[in-house]
């Protein structure tokens, strides 16, 4: 019984991990990328990205099974990825880790998910919250 929810959070890491493969699309020169299954992180973490520029528009599918999300790419995405296992992290740690995955000081985001729902690093710090580390983009 203790197998199921450890099946479960690696199911989803990997949904996260495979659609943030849109990195990788933007490097070939594509301008849509396609993301199935979806999931509800996973669509917080594009708002996150959407919210500060690093994506175009993107759209929910509902095929009646997990559904799929178009995303538009806008050529400024240069790296995306999940950080597993997903470490907490306090307000205090939040520069160590920054510096740990992001290129420079103002260069960059890390997504967390916090008491007060899924956000950047600079929102969970303006807000004093700590929690756990999504991924990152850049």
């Amino acid at each position: 019984m203790s197998l199921k929810p450890r099946l479960f959070a690696v199911l989803t890491w990997r949904r996260l991990c495979r659609s943030l493969s849109a990195s990788l699309q933007e490097k070939r020169g594509k301008r849509q990328v396609m993301i199935r299954p979806s999931s509800k992180v996973i669509i917080k973490f594009l708002m996150v990205m959407q919210k500060h520029g690093y994506i175009g528009e993107f759209e929910f599918v509902d095929d009646h099974r997990s559904g799929k999300i178009v995303v538009e790419l806008n050529g400024r995405l240069n790296k995306c990825g999940v950080i597993s296992p997903r470490f907490d992290v306090g307000v205090k740690e939040m520069e160590t880790w920054t510096a740990r995955l992001l290129p420079s000081r103002q260069f960059g985001y890390i997504v967390l998910t916090t008491s007060a729902g899924i956000m950047d690093h600079e929102e969970a710090r303006r807000k004093n919250v700590g929690g756990k580390v999504l991924g990152f983009f850049y």
